[in-house]
């Protein structure tokens, strides 16, 4: 077959393969990613993201997606292969580290998408086409092959009895002698399923837990029916890791080494994409599992490496931060002739935080003087810095301790109902962090998890990352630590707030100072950009705790959805009405309503139900055949009362608006698209409001 290749920018773009047409596409959301790709630098993705609101845009561009493979240990001299690369969230990351990549996808719009945000790149080539047809034309030589929310698609690539052992076989040819098969993919049994999550592939409750009774495609699985798999295909070394909260916005990654600690695991919410239910608290239910070492069967999400395993056991990311301080952490173990090795080291992100890095080394030997003679010990760290070349790495290496975090100490107080043993701690935590509390260097980030009492019983500070040249008081640091530690577990709220400020010596009014201290100080580490939590909210996916699920019965459901009439000459009927139900063309998100209508043949006039409650509804749009219908006049009407521009207020449940059509501007086929807002109001508020006479 003739050689067809496209270059865009530095990227190589292979199309022997492609058959003309992309029979895979998500629709205008493609289209938007293209144009975002295409205009914009990669540093402003974050911006777009959070002025965007919208899932696909988060999905396809954040940064946070490159970090389930950042942490693997590839060098320039490596190969890598990346199948089902789509939009390209990984490949800049395998970019920026391996010699070569190559990428192959079916579809060549998400390519383009790939390719446009890695035009810098000139060792990237991306393959079009069907990976059945292009496989026979790879080498067998690549260092790694990344399989990144793909190996669920088994069925799909290789047709045959054993597609997942099949689609394996045939990867595994490709692989050098000791390279290593990379994959990430959703936990069949993961918590938040259980906990009312919806399925990721397939937008439905418990299709997992159920063995996917719907049949299609997609199959994800267990751990142990990943390793089964890799076993029976002949991998002798196989490895899981468990990347929490999920694999697609990794912020930790643990291993058998290294699982999580009561306590660690608080991010949950994270339903970006669609509604959800809310069974049970998640962090509690972790924090069980970890307990009875049960976690890893639970882990949302699991990457699996056939190949040696890498020295690194353990990751956290903290890059949602702004540039200057986008850090990651690792924890890394091999053995040697003296047994196991380990150490915590802590690498820049960004150039602009190798600063960040060095400063911590600086933090630590100021803390050291500061705490010479106290009953704090500092943890060890040293600079680590490859001066041979412009971009050689910065970091810095801590001694690896054992021991017992105080956080974790406190909690079993609060588990015990021992307050006097609490109290006690607490007391000699305040003792200890007040050593020479007059002097001009201070940790601010004195939190519990951060200090480690170790089997000696040394106390050790083993985090300072946020160490200022200033005094602070400790009963303002202690504060903190309280503060923080309060937000992150709702079982600690029994503990006894006010002993904890008269102890302090902290009145309501420096209680507040410090609140707000502590808000500044966070939009400092984020440089105001919102995080993961923030734009959860914004994005505005629904969730819907167990007290609230008859909600959720079906006919509370269908009073929620948009009911569309007809009127084709004979006015208005329950006969020519239909509800509008979620598809490709009709969106229900949070509030928002948005659809696009074809109807066959002229209509007199339509009337849109925007729900069958009480409402407020915003309209930001109505067009009639791509023109704009004017939201005042004669051609709109409604039973509720304007109460602002385009803002309308509905005191019944049977709530309309309804579009007279003119004859002259109607077609054989006709598009009606609607966006708008449906507010919810309790009925005693529309009850006061009417008393009001707002009404």
């Amino acid at each position: 077959m003739k050689e067809k290749i496209e270059e865009i920018g530095k990227v190589r773009l292979d199309l022997k393969h492609y058959p003309g047409e992309d029979y895979y596409c998500d629709g205008e959301i493609e289209d938007e990613l293209l144009d975002i790709t295409k205009n914009y630098a990669e540093v402003e993705y974050p911006r777009i993201i959070e002025e965007r609101k919208s899932w696909p845009v988060l999905y396809h561009l954040s940064a946070l997606r490159e970090n389930i493979v950042e942490w693997l240990p590839i060098d320039k001299d490596m190969k890598v292969l990346e199948v089902g690369s789509g939009c390209g969230a990984i490949t800049g990351a395998l970019a920026r580290k391996a010699g070569e990549v190559t990428c192959v996808d079916l579809s060549r719009k998400r390519s383009l998408i790939n390719a446009y945000r890695h035009m810098d790149c000139e060792n990237v080539t991306i393959h079009v086409g069907n990976f059945q047809d292009i496989e026979p034309d790879l080498p067998c030589d690549y260092d790694y092959i990344c399989l990144i929310g793909v190996f669920e698609y088994g069925q799909a690539y290789i047709d045959s009895e054993t597609p997942y052992e099949d689609f394996l076989h045939i990867i595994g040819k490709h692989r050098k002698n000791n390279g290593r098969i990379v994959i990430a993919i959703e936990n069949k049994l993961g918590l938040k399923y259980w906990a009312g999550c919806k399925e990721d592939h397939l937008g439905t409750w418990f299709s997992s837990l159920e063995d996917y009774p719907e049949g299609g495609v997609v199959r994800t699985f267990t751990r142990e029916g990943l390793v089964k798999v890799a076993k029976k295909c002949g991998f002798s070394d196989v490895s899981v890791y468990y990347p929490y909260p999920d694999y697609k916005f990794m912020t930790s990654l643990y291993s058998d080494s290294r699982l999580p600690k009561p306590g660690e695991l608080s991010s949950n919410l994270r339903n970006f994409d669609r509604e959800r239910l809310q069974l049970f608290d998640e962090k509690l239910v972790f924090d069980t599992l970890i307990k009875e070492e049960q976690f890893p069967l639970f882990s949302n999400s699991y990457l699996m490496i056939l190949g040696e395993m890498p020295k690194i056991k353990y990751a956290k990311y903290s890059n949602d931060r702004a540039d200057a301080f986008k850090i990651k952490t690792l924890l890394t173990e091999w053995g040697s002739e003296g047994g196991t090795v380990r150490q915590i080291e802590k690498h820049p992100l960004s150039n602009e935080a190798r600063g960040h890095i060095r400063q911590i080394c600086h933090a630590y030997e100021q803390l050291l003087e500061r705490f010479s003679g106290g009953k704090l010990r500092v943890n060890e760290c040293k600079l680590k810095e490859d001066l041979t070349s412009e971009n050689g790495d910065t970091s810095v290496i801590f001694e690896y301790l054992e021991g017992i975090t105080l956080e974790e100490l406190l909690d079993e107080c609060l588990e015990r109902d021992d307050m006097e043993k609490f109290q006690t701690l607490f007391n000699e935590y305040l003792e200890r962090i007040s050593y020479r509390e007059e002097t001009a260097i201070t940790d601010y980030d004195l939190i519990f998890s951060n200090i480690l009492i170790a089997e000696d019983g040394q106390w050790h500070i083993i985090d300072y990352e946020w160490t200022f040249e200033k005094a602070v008081e400790a009963k303002e640091i202690a504060f903190r630590a309280i503060y923080c530690y309060l937000l992150e577990n709702e079982k600690r709220n029994k503990l006894n707030l006010n002993y904890i400020l008269e102890r302090l010596g902290v009145t309501e009014v420096e209680a507040e100072s410090f609140r707000r201290q502590e808000m500044k100080f966070q939009k400092y580490v984020t440089g105001k950009r919102m995080s993961m939590e923030e734009i959860r909210d914004v994005i505005n996916q629904p969730i819907y705790a167990l007290s609230e699920l008859q909600m959720l019965s079906p006919a509370e459901k269908q009073r929620e959805k948009v009911q569309i009439y007809e009127d084709k000459g004979e006015g208005f009927s329950e006969e020519q009405s239909f509800f509008l139900e979620e598809s490709s063309n009709v969106e229900y998100s949070g509030t928002e309503r948005k659809f696009r209508l074809v109807f066959e043949g002229e209509r007199k006039a339509l009337r849109i139900d925007p729900c069958s409650d009480f409402c407020i509804v915003y309209l930001e749009e109505i067009r009639w055949n791509d023109k704009p219908v004017p939201l005042k006049g004669r051609s709109i009407s409604t039973n509720g009362i304007r109460i602002g521009e385009s803002v309308y207020a509905f005191s019944t449940q049977d709530p309309n608006i309804t579009l007279q059509l003119a004859e002259g501007e109607q077609k054989q086929e006709n598009v009606l698209q609607v966006t708008m807002q449906v507010t919810k109001a309790p009925e005693k508020t529309v009850a006061h409001m009417q008393k009001r006479g707002l009404f």
